[in-house]
């Protein structure tokens, strides 16, 4: 199907030499920070929405404050926004009901996994990793790949439960025939030992796509030597770093009895008038309100 202006900027920038760069957020806020940064697209984490809630990374928002949340990050800033659709929200047939509307908010992509509904994070020590039969992931796939738009990433679980780098392999492969634009391969390794196996492997069908969380010492370039990873996501430091700014703020607050000692340290509210937009407001006044 043909891509969505955001999907095709994307898929322009998916350069297994030299890899895109997306940033995970959780608010249009963090979304604009992002690409204020010069980050390439706009992870849409479903881990980092579900912590700004307070909520387990288990299904437990609904998909309208999801969806929402890819519409407003794409409202505030022009970088592609990557939908992370975890399970797809069901079976195929969700998926066929699903991927319109995420098309419709304008997502450059939507990134699907291969694991049972409700998920369980990837990440969380002793988390059930139950994987859906290879063909029925497949029928999702095609799903969401009948919707014009928005590309299609297939996420295989396959290292995460401990089934191998040939199922991984098998799986991944599958999923390329079945119309997936590229296969986002994952791991809890502390080292970066079975990944960059895996990418080594890989025959090269589609791009890959890595999120580092668990071996950060594997760097950018590092990956883009591999020559095989067209897409890589920082997949949840910006909650992370929201976490530990507003921990340390608020506890020296209270240690110091006042605001005065943090005031040097935070953003200065001109900065946020800034990312609100509020000189863009002032000069609609200006136009419409005589």
């Amino acid at each position: 199907m043909e891509d969505n202006p955001k999907a095709a900027a994307l898929r322009a920038k998916l350069n297994i030499h030299r890899p895109a760069l997306a940033m995970a957020a959780h608010n249009p806020l963090s979304a604009k920070l992002a690409a204020n940064a010069g980050f390439d697209a706009i992870w849409g984490s479903g881990f980092e929405l579900s912590a700004s809630y307070a909520v387990p990374d288990a299904n437990i928002l609904s998909m309208d404050i999801h969806l929402d949340m890819m519409r407003a990050m794409g409202e505030v800033q022009d970088a592609p926004v990557i939908a992370d659709l975890d399970t797809g929200f069901g079976n195929a047939v969700n998926v066929s009901y699903v991927v319109p509307r995420y098309a419709a908010a304008g997502v450059a992509a939507v990134v699907m996994e291969d694991k049972t509904f409700p998920k369980d994070s990837s990440l969380r020590p002793g988390g059930r990793q139950e994987l859906v039969p290879m063909e029925e992931f497949q029928g999702k796939i095609a799903a969401a790949r009948a919707v014009a738009g928005p590309l299609v990433v297939a996420r295989t679980e396959a290292l995460i439960a401990g089934l191998g780098e040939a199922e991984a392999l098998r799986r991944g492969t599958a999923y390329v025939e079945a119309g997936a634009d590229a296969i986002l391969i994952h791991s809890k390794q502390k080292t970066p030992d079975e990944i960059v196996a895996f990418c080594r492997a890989w025959p090269g069908h589609a791009p890959l796509v890595l999120v580092p969380t668990s071996y950060p010492q594997l760097s950018f370039a590092d990956v883009a030597a591999l020559g095989k990873v067209g897409l890589i996501i920082c997949g949840n430091h910006a909650i992370r770093a929201a976490v530990a700014a507003m921990q340390d703020t608020f506890r020296r607050i209270l240690a110091d009895g006042g605001i005065a000692g943090v005031e040097a340290d935070i953003a200065s509210v001109a900065d946020v008038f800034a990312l609100q937009g509020d000189v863009h407001m002032r000069a609609l006044e200006k136009a419409y309100l005589r």
